[in-house]
Formats: C-alpha cells, structure tokens, sequence
C-alpha cells in the first residue's frame, strides 16, 4: 500500500529511528525509558525540523504516523509540536498516561512508561500525557484517530476519550472505531484494506497540495 497510495503518488517516506526502539541495541532502548522518554520525543521533532530545514518537507506538507506506543509518541508530537505537522494520524494509541496502568494490559508496561504511584514518575507523565495536555485555542494539525473496539492491549479507552476531549475543546479531528481485529487495523484482509484506504486518503487530501513526507515510528 505504502507504494501504490503514496510513492507512486508523488509522495515521500521517512522513518524516523528515534531513541527508545530497539534498532541500535539496549542501551538505545534504555536511553527512552520512564522519566527519559523526552528524549524520544525531541529526536522525532528534531527529524521534522530537519526534513523542513532541508526542503524535503515543510510543515503545511509534512504527516506522521504511528500505532500503539507510536500512537503515543503521534498524540505528545501533535501537543508539543502542532506547529511542525499538517497532519497526523493515531491510530490504536495509548494517550491518557495517568491512567494507563488501570487500563487493559497497561499495568504489564510500568517497566517502559513509569508509575503514577512514585510522585517524579506521575509528574513526569502528567507532563506528556496527550490526553492531559490538549488546550483550547491551540492551532493543532487535525488528526485521524483510530482505534478497535476489541483492542485487548492498548484498549479502546484512549482513543475515545482523546476523542471526546477534542469535541469538547471544539478542535477538528477524525475518528474511526473498527468493530473487530484487536490490536490491530481489522480481522480480515478486507478490514485491514479499508482502514489503511482510509488512512492514506486522510493523508493525500491533506498533504498532496505539494512535497510531501510522512514520519513514522
């Protein structure tokens, strides 16, 4: 898909290797965990300034994508940065980080994200947390959130409530619940198609007007 929606589209891919994966090592994942995750957070933004400082996209043509953790690191990009995308999608994401241990299989990831129950891990959270960190009469990019209703990992509470809240605050946004397939974009081949159709065609009418890249985790 990514060939025939996009490149053959005119339309560029980067992947951004940012500190926290595992590409390069363990000590490349732990330099991400816990109260360091900012880290990973300003290497993505870094990645995007640098896309735009050398012309391969600007921020009125510049998407990012990412699911699950990358759901999250998508949702603290658009509050932390709204001005460097024109477009981002979140799809089966974790974003309300104050609660992410009583929500699904969320407790199993205290080692990654920290734990609301030690005073410096919840403030750090609670300074990241998507969900906690949306502001009224912000210019954000208008994002496609999606999610599954049988998300049994990430849940589909997240992306429902990051939703409501986007309503609440008037903030234009997408939103798209696939009804099955767990932690994933649908049960099926057909399911899957759709909601990847969906996606790229969120990112063409945003961003074809011109050079374009999508940043994924």
């Amino acid at each position: 898909m990514l060939g025939k929606l996009w490149l053959e589209r005119g339309g560029t891919y980067v992947l951004a290797n940012i500190r926290g994966g595992g590409e390069f090592g363990p000590a490349w994942h732990e330099a991400g965990l816990k109260t360091h995750r900012q880290r990973i957070y300003d290497d993505f933004a870094a990645v995007a300034r640098d896309l735009a400082h050398r012309g391969i996209a600007d921020a009125d043509h510049l998407g990012i994508s990412g699911g699950s953790n990358g759901g999250l690191l998508m949702g603290v990009e658009m509050t932390q940065h709204p001005e460097l995308f024109h477009a981002v999608e979140i799809a089966v994401p974790l974003l309300d980080m104050l609660r992410f241990e009583t929500i699904q299989a969320g407790a199993s990831w205290v080692g990654e994200y920290g734990s609301v129950s030690v005073p410096e891990e919840k403030a750090f959270l609670a300074s990241i947390s998507p969900y906690a960190n949306l502001r009224k009469g912000v210019a954000y990019p208008e994002p496609f959130v999606w999610t599954t209703t049988k998300d049994d990992r990430v849940g589909p509470q997240h992306a429902r409530k990051f939703a409501a809240r986007l309503a609440e605050y008037g903030i234009p946004y997408y939103f798209y619940e696939v009804t099955e397939g767990g932690h994933g974009a649908g049960a099926n081949l057909q399911e899957t198609a759709r909601t990847r159709a969906l996606t790229y065609t969120y990112f063409m009418r945003r961003l074809m007007a011109g050079p374009t890249s999508e940043v994924s985790h």
